[in-house]
């Protein structure tokens, strides 16, 4: 009886000969799970920032964040009192996030990269990286941030939407 071979058989032949193949492939694997997972629009549910002393401090914030198929992203975010605050001004108040650009991964430390493309509100972020520590939960996503030495400064709550 002879065995005949098939691309599936050669393509696992190259797999075994070549050390660290199927490590990358299994890389390229998780990569496109995570991609595929954050894909969707998710609303703010907490902004909490961690103060150096102690304590934590709510930010009070509310906002939307979008993942798209083609590994773009956008985030919005502002005080959940800002129309309040305008009412009381006579000058224009503005306050919180906004950005958008590319997307991608680094697993090992389990960040995603907002690579920024446009920040209306906060100029200095465009062609730069908003580098997050990510953690799933059920449809909650939370997106940290962390300082210099690895501390986590804030971390934002999203749950995704509907």
């Amino acid at each position: 009886m002879s065995i005949r071979p098939t691309i599936k058989h050669a393509v696992f032949a190259v797999m075994l000969a070549l050390p660290g193949i199927p490590q990358l492939l299994l890389a390229a694997d998780t990569t496109e799970a995570i991609r595929q997972q954050f894909i969707g629009d998710y609303e703010l549910l907490s902004y909490i920032q961690f103060l150096e002393q102690g304590g934590e401090i709510d930010m009070n914030y509310i906002g939307r964040l979008s993942y798209d198929a083609f590994g773009n992203m956008s985030g919005l975010g502002m005080l959940r009192d800002l129309p309040e605050r305008q009412q009381q001004s006579s000058e224009r108040l503005t306050g919180g996030f906004a950005y958008w650009g590319k997307v991608s991964y680094n697993l090992e430390l389990q960040q995603v990269i907002h690579h920024v493309t446009g920040s209306p509100m906060i100029p200095a972020w465009v062609g730069g990286d908003n580098i997050r520590y990510f953690e799933f939960d059920g449809d909650l996503l939370k997106l940290s941030l962390k300082n210099a030495q690895g501390r986590v400064t804030g971390t934002l709550t999203w749950r995704r939407l509907q």
